[in-house]
Formats: C-alpha cells, structure tokens, sequence
C-alpha cells in the first residue's frame, strides 16, 4: 500500500473530521463538566472520554454502512439527516455557545456527556460513514485514530490550553468551528439531495 498516495485523502478526512469533532471549541465545555474533580479523577474522565470516542466512532465507520442497509435507508437520506442534525449543532453552538448539560456523575462523564454525544455526535458519525463511501475504510480510520490522538493531547493539556485561551478565546474558536460545522452540514445536505435526483 503506497501511504504517500493516501496523504492527500488522509489530510482531508482528518481536517473534516476535527473540525467537527472539535474539541478545542469544547474545552470550556471539558473544563466547566470537570471543575469539581480532583487532578487524578480528571486524568481518568478524559482518558474514558478518548477511548469511548474511539470505539464509538470505529465502530460507527465501519458497520454503519451496515447499520443503514439494516433499516432500509439510503446513504443520500442519512447524508441529509446527518447534515440536518450537524446544522442544529452548529446553530446551537452559534447561539448559545456550548452545552446545556444535566449534572452528570463523575464517574461517567467521561464516556457521557464529553465522549458522547461532545466528541461522537450525528455529525462525526455521519462524516466517517461517508469519508468510507468516498476515500475507503483504511483512510477513514487513519483519519479516526489521527483525529483521537490529537484530541487525547487536548484534553492532556487541556489546562494550559484554557489558560492560554481563556474565556473570550474559547468562544470565539468555539463560534469559528460552528461555522465550519455549518459549512459542511449544509454541503452534506446539497450532496444528498443532488445525489437523490440523479
């Protein structure tokens, strides 16, 4: 397998990926749901919360193809779906700012809420499901496994990280990432319906 030929696609995948992930427009979400926790208790809340993501969204990239053949939809109705749902994220984001969580116990926040739905949403299920369809299985999970590592280092530093940020910066990277999540669920939409009438 030459890998230099897949740099290109990875590249893309992984940008796409990250941008709607996003975790750097959810650290003061991270912070503010890990506030009360000591440092150990924390460590152990954003390593659940990588490795959930992790296998949420492998397993999601490869059998939700699966999955959609099971109940009978199309890739082109999923696409419009998932770019609906990716949109009320973003507008969400756009408006409020973030989250509104119910308090969560801290020995499960890491896999619910930060792990899903923060990290693993409609959007990046939807997003991995179709960078399969358009660049196969092996560059979509590069780009899974890339995209965690950086979210891991993230959430690694993520005081230092909120420090540098603070409270003015975060919402501004958070309002920026809405946009580009926006951008791309509104180009899943117009893909889909394209798709569908031809």
């Amino acid at each position: 397998m030459d890998f230099l030929a897949l740099a290109p696609d990875l590249v893309k995948t992984t940008i796409a990926l990250f941008i709607v992930v996003d975790p750097l427009g959810n650290v003061p979400i991270f912070v503010g749901l890990t506030k009360d926790m000591d440092n150990l208790q924390r460590k152990k809340t954003y390593q659940l919360a990588t490795i959930t993501g992790l296998i949420l969204l492998t397993f999601f990239s490869l059998v939700g193809q699966n999955i959609l053949v099971l109940f009978g939809i199309s890739l082109n109705s999923f696409m419009i779906a998932g770019g609906i749902l990716l949109l009320i994220v973003a507008v969400r984001l756009l408006i409020i700012g973030g989250w509104s969580e119910q308090q969560t116990a801290s020995e499960s926040v890491g896999a619910v809420p930060i792990g899903c739905p923060l990290l693993v949403g409609p959007g990046a299920i939807t997003t991995s499901i179709l960078s399969i369809q358009s660049f196969g299985i092996l560059t979509t999970l590069l780009s899974v496994l890339l995209t965690f590592i950086i979210v891991w280092l993230i959430l690694k530093f993520i005081d230092p990280i909120y420090r540098i940020l603070g409270k003015n910066g975060s919402l501004v990277i958070t309002r920026v990432m809405a946009l580009l999540i926006a951008a791309i669920s509104v180009q899943y939409i117009l893909q889909g319906i394209k798709s569908g009438l031809l």
